[in-house]
């Protein structure tokens, strides 16, 4: 158990000191936000919402024969 505080103290002490290093984590954080966000909306429609389950079971199979 020790072993674990010794580590997590590690870690929050390197975070706490940091002063580029907390900007460019931000940067990356809302990049990676920002790509997640367009992949949802532009590249995952919801085609399946307002579906009840055997709807989107035949939805499903219809385009997995057609394609």
């Amino acid at each position: 158990m020790a072993m674990l505080r010794k580590i997590a103290r590690f870690y929050y002490e390197g975070f706490r000191e940091m002063t580029i290093g907390r900007t460019l984590w931000a940067v990356i954080l809302v990049k990676l936000a920002i790509m997640f966000l367009v992949l949802k909306i532009f590249f995952f429609p919801a085609t399946l919402r307002g579906m009840d389950d055997s709807e989107k079971a035949d939805f499903v199979s219809r385009e997995l024969i057609e394609r």
